[in-house]
């Protein structure tokens, strides 16, 4: 396609996990995002980037004869500059990725969590979420080497008392939101307008009916922005913060904050494709006092376990703050688990 269709003679590039890789010399050219972007809508291409060599030259691989199972080492050889995902319609991918550590980012996963004091429902509880980011649309700036998307968020979590008789269902937390991200190079942003509700379980409120346990009414509408910054060999450091439109109870103070760190790491092991990751995120919110939430992660990736785009995460975890599940929220908690994640 660049050579016969588009006239460009770039001598070599590279090819790995449906990720195309071009040297940052072989594309100085205006239209460089519309070159980008055809590359793009080529079926079985999830990026496209623009890179320069970090740590050793980029293998040199003929156009004409790009491997099928291209070797692992330009992963690890090469920064990415720019990165264009397809665009139009229901795209594939994220432009803001996922935060790993983040206990309430909308996605799929099942953990054992064991508490080590009795601010929650039992001491084995086993957590699992239901949800996904959904990109509705997506769109390029210009001429630029960045892109805009607008689409839909939503998820629930629930949390089951595995102490009680019938591993009662003790609380379930449901967020809906629409919402708005960029990117351009190594930065991201993500700002939504969300709906979050909680509920407590039938069989946690029967067994709970003679004691003096306070049921709340919490549901809220709220909206929040996070900015990220991509930094090289895999690390990642992201910040925002967000506030409440309309809020059930009235009480309920209105300002949080939210800061962490991540890596992924740029190389794989031989094993099973196995990439380690980490990641911790910090939450402060002024209904709390401002007191400091913490989440981390760490576990590896598995890169040839893969199904319908999405990629198996084996993670241990740590929590200690404020309860993330709702009717909680104000018990102090602390505890360490174990869980599967799969994300998009």
């Amino acid at each position: 396609m660049l050579k016969h269709k588009l006239m460009l003679d770039i001598p070599s590039l590279t090819v790995q996990n449906g990720v195309i890789i071009l040297p940052e010399g072989g594309l100085d050219i205006p239209d460089r995002s519309n070159v980008m972007q055809m590359l793009a809508e080529i079926p079985g291409v999830s990026a496209v980037k623009i890179a320069e060599t970090a740590a050793g030259p980029i293998p040199q691989a003929p156009v004409a004869a790009v491997p099928a199972q291209p070797a692992e080492q330009p992963v690890a050889a090469v920064d990415a500059r720019s990165t264009l995902l397809p665009a139009g319609l229901l795209p594939s991918g994220h432009l803001f990725s996922p935060l790993l550590a983040d206990p309430r980012w909308a996605h799929f996963s099942a953990a054992y969590r064991h508490f080590m004091n009795d601010n929650f429902d039992g001491r084995s509880v086993a957590s699992v979420s239901f949800g996904e980011t959904i990109p509705v649309y997506r769109g390029n700036f210009g001429r630029l080497a960045a892109q805009w998307e607008v689409g839909l968020q939503g998820a629930v979590f629930s949390d089951f008392n595995l102490n009680a008789p019938s591993s009662d269902l003790v609380n379930s937390d449901f967020i809906g939101s629409i919402y708005a991200s960029m990117r351009a190079k190594q930065f991201s942003a993500f700002g939504r307008v969300y709906h979050q509700s909680s509920h407590l379980g039938d069989e946690f409120l029967l067994r709970k009916a003679d004691s003096a346990f306070n049921r709340i009414n919490l549901s809220y509408e709220g909206m929040d922005l996070r900015l990220s910054y991509e930094f090289p060999y895999g690390v990642r450091l992201y910040g925002g913060g967000g506030g409440l439109i309309h809020k059930e109870p009235s009480s309920l103070k209105v300002w949080m904050t939210q800061y962490g760190v991540e890596f992924r790491s740029p190389w794989r092991m031989d094993f099973w494709s196995m990439r380690p990751i980490a990641a911790a995120d910090f939450k402060n919110y002024q209904e709390n006092n401002w007191h400091t939430d913490v989440s981390a992660r760490a576990g590896v990736e598995f890169g040839n376990l893969q199904a319908l785009g999405r990629k198996l995460q084996l993670l241990i975890e740590y929590f200690n703050g404020n309860s993330s599940s709702g009717q909680f929220f104000r018990n102090n908690v602390e505890y360490i688990g174990v869980g599967a994640h799969y994300h998009f």
